[in-house]
């Protein structure tokens, strides 16, 4: 109340000297009504304020309700995208699915205690569920829902998400389900859970959303998210440096495994293997182009100035540790820097340039260039050959530990540039905010 008197206060040192405070504030039900500055007080600082059917003229009672703003959060869709990791990591490979002999309904969901444990699983299954527990609570908190209803979807989903996973796998060859992975699942997501609370309590829920409205304006959560994937997308290793959406050669392999045997059996030959050794020109084009996507796509929700500046350095910086990182998973760690050689320093100081130069675009500006270059850099990408050496180590790593995180990051390898030109392209079309 202190606070709504005091706002009331600073509007009644507004009104017209010509006219009284009392008359301005209680009006007869023959003069015109009043410009609504109740509304605007009670929108921002005060429960709200209406007419009670049974009030008198000039009398207003106060409503507990209190409207808590719904916002977009780019905690939902990094949700979702974890979910996506823990439905890919916990089925992989998939297929051929098969009942297990003599496993009745009664036992399948009675799931196994495991006689050994493997420091890696128990780590894996540990900590793959905290983001799960964390995400959850965040994106609630952010969505406008209770304290409550927060703690309940950060909770509730870990575990029953976890016994799904484990009650499947039973289904799925080469799977091992177990009980233990339940609790430590249960125990991540519990954990993520707890971490939501405390960071909620300390106020860096609220200070992550005043500083992203200080760098990004509305509508920004689906592309900030996209961000967010890119450097995991880089980990993926690409024929050139930053040259996601190389999906067309798997397209047509998988094609043709297809059709094989088949009356519609496609017997291509050398003269349709569209991949071939692009020039100079075009590798550094293609190397750029990589390289300034998720510039244009971040400037197309950055506020303007020099906030610009700063986060297109971020964006580059992230670029280089992806591509780094991936490097040495692929070759090792004496190799990490070996993908900056003579042949793609000219792509990552064009993309540099043009990344400084179109801080200085429009947000619109921005998507419509950003859907052209990444048009560009998938037609240009898709006929770039692989390199032998590289497959021979992707193979390795195939069959290793990393199996999972190799098929996770070829996809989002794959479908990032897609999935970020349908978002410009819906941005677009989108009336200016």
């Amino acid at each position: 109340m202190a606070a709504c008197q005091a706002a009331a206060g600073g509007f009644r040192g507004r009104l017209s000297p010509h006219e009284p405070p009392a008359v301005a504030q209680l009006r007869g039900t023959g003069q015109p009504p009043q410009s609504p500055l109740v509304p605007g007080l009670q929108r921002d600082l005060c429960p709200a304020v209406h007419r009670h059917r049974r009030a008198g003229d000039g009398q207003a009672v106060l409503s507990r309700r209190i409207a808590v703003p719904r916002r977009q959060s780019s905690a939902t869709w990094l949700l979702l995208a974890h979910i996506g990791l823990i439905l890919y990591a916990s089925l992989y490979p998939f297929w051929p699915l098969r009942a297990p002999p003599g496993l009745g309904v009664p036992w399948l969901f009675s799931l196994p205690w495991p006689t050994r444990f493997y420091a890696f699983d128990v780590q894996a299954n540990l900590i793959g569920y905290v983001p799960l527990g964390l995400l959850g609570f965040a994106a609630a908190i952010r969505s406008g829902w209770g304290l409550r209803a927060a703690l309940a979807a950060a909770l509730l989903p870990g575990p029953l998400l976890s016994f799904l996973m484990e009650t499947l796998q039973f289904y799925v060859p080469g799977r091992v389900p177990s009980l233990s992975d339940w609790a430590l699942n249960s125990a991540g997501s519990t954990l993520g859970a707890v971490l939501g609370l405390l960071f909620n309590a300390l106020g860096w829920v609220r200070r992550w959303q005043d500083m992203r409205e200080h760098w990004f304006g509305a509508s920004s959560a689906p592309a900030l998210a996209l961000l967010a994937l890119w450097p995991l997308a880089l980990l993926y290793p690409t024929p050139l440096p930053f040259g996601l959406g190389q999906w067309l050669p798997w397209w047509r392999e998988s094609l043709v495994d297809a059709l094989a045997g088949t009356p519609w059996a496609l017997n291509w030959g050398d003269g349709v293997i569209i991949e071939r050794e692009l020039p100079p020109g075009l590798e550094a084009l293609a190397i750029g182009l990589g390289l300034l996507a998720p510039v244009l796509l971040m400037i197309t929700v950055a506020r303007p100035g020099l906030r610009r500046l700063a986060l297109a350095a971020g964006a580059v910086v992230l670029g280089l540790l992806g591509t780094t990182t991936a490097t040495a998973m692929a070759f090792g760690p004496d190799h990490a820097w070996a993908w900056l050689s003579d042949a793609t320093r000219p792509g990552v100081g064009l993309g540099v340039g043009l990344a400084l130069l179109a801080c200085l675009l429009p947000s619109r500006v921005a998507a419509a260039f950003g859907l052209f270059a990444l048009c560009a850099l998938v037609g240009l990408i898709s006929i770039a050959p692989g390199d032998p050496y590289l497959t021979l180590n992707l193979q390795a790593w195939e069959h290793g530990r990393f199996v999972n995180l190799y098929g996770l990051t070829r996809w989002l390898a794959w479908t990032w540039p897609f999935v970020a030109l349908v978002w410009l392209a819906a941005r677009l079309v989108q009336k200016p905010q």
